[in-house]
């Protein structure tokens, strides 16, 4: 499948699609994967994400590395699709047969992430690409997920914005393994920059020196400053992801995360499955004060769990 676009394309529908049928070639996908360097990248909206992983990946691109690219979307609410705002923002890349970008819709999931997102950046894996840039869907206040699947955590913030306020509600600040200010180029990012790396000296007072400081880089897609400075980072932090004990313990993190969300998706899918015929007759039960909620529902789950095990 190593950079046949069409195939690529495919898998990872399939795997958004949760076909049963696709679990063997995803599983068979897992266990030849491992080697692309994975950066998740996050940040309210507004803070210029989607310019940001264009810039970034035509830079990495010069460096002769190919790029896959997942950019979570708002689902749409009529057909459940992605809106693909960042596959219209990333438009210059398209033709570049180095890069590969798929725009997924989050389709209810919390977290910042599509159901299928890892599944997908597997694909990209066994696809041959160098870097896989996950690219979160922009809410702003629950995104920490990214961190659990990311080698490389990059949060951006931008001036005007109040990120730092956010940052502290959102525990993005913790996440962080490389904060970038987008938007340098105006006069306000300065301000930006110092309120982050005071944040950071605070929330590192009296602790140990750890083996990594997450630095705040200040970039601008526009005049092209302070990506060099940023991939210096990202180039950085690929050693500490891959050839440390830190590294080892993240990458031990991320498989704790990925075990637990899929065995959660097996569980909802198949309770969805053969939970549907007692639904209507304990709903009735529950509309004429019956029973309720709770112990209807312990009911539900019991007669489900019943009828088979997890497949």
């Amino acid at each position: 499948m190593k950079g046949e676009v069409q195939a690529i394309g495919r898998l990872i529908s399939r795997a958004e699609a949760a076909l049963p049928e696709a679990r063997q070639a995803l599983a068979t996908t897992y266990r030849r994967t491992g080697k692309a360097h994975v950066i998740g990248l996050t940040g309210v909206p507004g803070s210029g994400k989607s310019t940001l992983v264009a810039a970034l990946t035509a830079r990495i691109r010069h460096q002769g590395k190919t790029v896959g690219i997942v950019a979570v979307d708002p689902s749409s609410p009529y057909s459940g699709g992605s809106i693909l705002g960042d596959r219209i923002r990333m438009s210059d890349l398209a033709n570049d047969s180095g890069v590969y970008i798929r725009s997924m819709a989050t389709r209810g999931a919390m977290g910042g992430l599509a159901r299928a997102t890892l599944d997908a950046v597997d694909v990209l894996d066994l696809g041959g690409f160098d870097t896989i840039i996950i690219e979160t869907v922009g809410v702003g206040q629950d995104e920490v997920e990214i961190a659990k699947a990311s080698h490389t955590t990059v949060v951006v913030s931008a001036p005007g914005l109040g990120d730092d306020i956010q940052a502290i509600k959102a525990g993005m600040l913790e996440i962080a393994d490389i904060h970038v200010v987008s938007k340098c180029d105006r006069s306000d990012a300065n301000r930006t920059i110092v309120d982050l790396k005071q944040m950071l000296a605070l929330g590192a007072a009296g602790v140990a020196k750890p083996d990594w400081q997450a630095p705040v880089v200040g970039v601008s897609s526009y005049t092209g400053e302070g990506f060099e400075p940023l991939l210096e980072a990202i180039g950085k932090h690929h050693d500490v992801a891959f050839d440390s004990e830190r590294g080892r313990r993240r990458q031990l993190s991320i498989a704790q995360f990925r075990l637990q969300k899929t065995a959660e998706n097996l569980l909802v899918e198949k309770f969805l499955q053969v939970s549907e015929a007692h639904v209507p007759s304990l709903a009735e039960r529950l509309r004429q004060r019956e029973g309720d909620p709770y112990e209807l529902a312990r009911e539900l789950l019991t007669k489900s769990f019943e009828q088979g095990s997890v497949s």
